[in-house]
């Protein structure tokens, strides 16, 4: 792995998490397993092109894990992800920090996206969902590895077993099995034997079924096309991009809070309005609003931001100011 498919670069691990309510679909259909990895890869595709500014092939190696630490279920991921990207032109982009919690709403949208597909839920229970204060959905990507070395360390911990045999014990005269999930004594569980096998045996993937997958620099197809074109192509131009500036809170409250208006809410019979695309291209944007004829003109425009006088030049105006 070190040596054949990790690039010289940073990397992170990732781990998606989904609310409990959800989980069931994934335990009874295993197919949904991959189009649940495909969602969190279009998640951080869509989360680093806000971020830098410009789309980027990052390079992810994806581990669909079924068990949580009891050996119950607990659909989740865990990706190892390059730190950045590569863009059209063949630099690598450098992203030095996460925020997980934005890109976590780009996971839950695309997740809720997929079940509607599958018409698995109802948008109610979507909106319910997302009116609760903490949904379910989480990203954690604390856990960096800057070497090769350590990247490879995180990889072998991603494809971790589901049990560990030291933490295994069987009560013969009761015909219990007693696993230890924790460091502390008391986080133990004691279960029937049959319960136990039927737990190891829930987590044993179908027949075909892919549980490491690989997506952009290091999907097979684009590594091929490497190794044929430029066999040195491992070596970057890095771009060490700076902190993203990603506001805290969303851009509704925001122009909520500046003109006083909510976007989200239609002027003319009051209704909430759903988001259904959004538009990047200028002309695109330009061309409707010529075609639906619309002029636009807040009800309170912001109030003028003034400059203090200590950070005014001497050749400006004391009243200088910025519209």
């Amino acid at each position: 792995m070190r040596e054949e498919l990790l690039l010289d670069v940073p990397h992170r691990q990732v781990v998606f998490t989904i609310p409990k309510m959800l989980r069931i679909f994934f335990k009874y259909k295993r197919r949904l397993l991959g189009d649940l990895c495909q969602a969190a890869v279009q998640a951080l595709l869509k989360y680093l092109q806000v971020t830098i500014g410009t789309e980027l092939r990052p390079g992810v190696v994806a581990s669909v894990q079924t068990f949580g630490a009891k050996i119950n279920p607990h659909a989740h991921l865990h990706f190892l992800v390059t730190e950045g990207g590569e863009d059209s032109e063949g630099r690598f982009h450098h992203l030095a920090s996460f925020q997980d919690s934005l890109l976590a709403d780009y996971f839950s949208r695309e997740v809720f996206a997929l079940l509607l597909r599958e018409e698995l839920i109802l948008e109610a229970l979507v909106d319910k969902i997302a009116g609760w204060r903490h949904s379910g959905f989480s990203v954690h990507s604390k856990v960096r590895a800057k070497t090769r070395e350590e990247a490879e360390r995180v990889g072998k911990y991603m494809i971790r077993p589901l049990l560990s045999l030291q933490r295994l014990s069987l009560d013969e005269r009761e015909g219990e099995v007693c696993y230890r999930y924790g460091e502390d004594p008391e986080e133990a569980e004691r279960m029937d034997y049959l319960e136990f096998i039927a737990r190891v045996t829930s987590h044993i993937p179908d027949k075909g079924q892919v549980t490491v997958r690989y997506y952009g620099l290091y999907a097979n197809a684009h590594r091929g096309k490497v190794r044929k074109s430029q066999p040195d192509k491992h070596l970057f131009i890095i771009v060490e991009e700076e902190n993203p500036r990603v506001p805290r809170r969303g851009w509704a409250e925001m122009i909520r809070k500046v003109f006083e208006v909510n976007p989200l809410t239609c002027p003319r019979c009051q209704g909430g309005i759903r988001i259904i695309a959004f538009l990047t291209d200028y002309a695109v944007v330009d061309r409707i609003i010529q075609h639906l004829k619309l002029t636009f003109a807040a009800d309170k425009p912001p109030p003028p931001h003034r400059v203090p006088q200590e950070f005014l030049m001497d050749s400006e105006a004391p009243d200088a100011h910025f519209s």
